[in-house]
């Protein structure tokens, strides 16, 4: 951490080449003395990826912002705050801290906060991050938080880990035992300092894996923002043993879509024909995998049972986009062609043989307009497609 970074010119600076390219700093350089032009890119470039993942720190005055790399690492402040809301209770330590968006929210909630970060250099940061914030209730640690946990006498009512995939773990589908720290290789220990621990995982990560690595899940939250899943979080209570409950929530700027159900419930499906109206679920339930559920809990009916598309005669609030139907038609391009004459067409495919590339290129419909197609298979095994209008 470089102060004279903090200094009221320099400071000015960095806000004044926020939107400037970096490569022309780095090609033309800086006057100032004792901070390098690289530092001031980094400034730059982190307080720039912060405008709306970070507003908080983005609009405090004098914010030192590490690496961008661990901006892009960090959670934003829409799901931190969710996860504030998950717990509750006297204290909570943070074996994982980085930046300490998580932590500055859980702050807000209970009183005793600890911040573990093994990088001394980000733990400083954060430190003095918090003074200007006015955080005054989160005690730094800049070390291992597995290794804090194993020599304190001390008891918490929360764990919150963010475990970080290893570098040598390759292919996009992961275990938690393949993330730093090992989570499953120490439960013992964590449920030796508290009955309640909060693990936050990535999107890509399977659900049942985790369960099978874990034990005691309460609950499993997949949180999505417009749509885009984000984070996968799970909540462990030592000695749980009751059905574990998945909650999905896709936040939006208009609205919170929420769906909630049990896993083992042995709940089916039913399915129809394509009726007036058509559902696709958020990105949240199709991560969750409760598509047996969506159909009974809202009482509307499946296509296939792959095709995970909904539809009914009346419109419901449905957790997801909705459409009315205009025409129901066998996959043909001639047919096509004569409904959709201004050749433009939003698509999707859902259980359907052709990619949307393969689509595009067999019908020749371009991007866009104010069409909805939906390629799909129906509950007949029949190839269809769904023309449709957003409600």
């Amino acid at each position: 951490m470089n102060p004279v970074i903090l200094h009221p010119n320099i400071q000015n600076y960095i806000n004044e080449n926020l939107n400037i390219d970096v490569s022309k700093i780095l090609f033309k350089g800086t006057n100032f003395s004792n901070a390098s032009t690289q530092e001031l890119v980094e400034q730059i470039q982190a307080k720039k990826k912060c405008k709306d993942k970070l507003p908080t720190w983005f609009n405090t005055k004098n914010i030192y912002y590490p690496n961008k790399l661990n901006i892009e690492q960090t959670s934003s402040e829409i799901t931190a705050n969710y996860k504030a809301n998950l717990i509750s209770g006297n204290s909570l330590i943070d074996l994982t801290g980085g930046f300490g968006v998580d932590s500055y929210y859980f702050s807000k909630k209970i009183p005793e906060i600890y911040h573990c970060e093994i990088n001394e250099s980000l733990s400083k940061i954060v430190k003095y991050n918090y003074e200007q914030l006015g955080i005054k209730n989160i005690k730094p640690i800049p070390e291992n938080g597995l290794k804090y946990l194993k020599y304190t006498n001390k008891k918490f009512d929360w764990i919150y880990i963010d475990p970080s995939r290893r570098n040598d773990t390759k292919g996009k589908v992961f275990l938690l035992k393949d993330c730093l720290p090992n989570v499953p290789e120490n439960l013992d220990l964590l449920f030796e300092k508290s009955n309640n621990i909060l693990i936050k995982n990535s999107p890509i990560l399977d659900i049942k894996n985790g369960i099978n690595e874990l034990k005691y899940v309460r609950e499993i939250h997949i949180i999505s923002t417009n749509n885009e899943v984000k984070e996968l979080l799970y909540i462990l209570e030592k000695n749980y043993s009751k059905p574990i409950g998945i909650k999905t929530i896709n936040i939006t700027k208009n609205n919170s879509q929420l769906f909630d159900f049990k896993i083992d419930t042995n709940t089916t499906s039913t399915y129809s024909l394509i009726k007036k109206y058509l559902y696709e679920p958020n990105a949240s339930i199709m991560k969750s995998g409760g598509f047996n559920e969506v159909s009974s809990q809202l009482k509307i009916d499946k296509l296939h049972q792959n095709s995970h598309l909904y539809t009914s005669d009346k419109l419901i609030d449905f957790p997801g986009r909705r459409f009315e139907v205009l025409h129901p038609i066998p996959f043909d391009k001639k047919q096509l062609k004569k409904l959709i004459p201004s050749g433009k067409a939003n698509i999707t495919t859902r259980n359907f043989p052709l990619t949307v590339v393969q689509i595009r290129q067999k019908t020749k419909l371009k991007d866009g307009g104010k069409n909805y197609l939906f390629f799909t298979t129906d509950l007949n095994n029949k190839h269809i497609v769904a023309i449709c209008k957003k409600v």
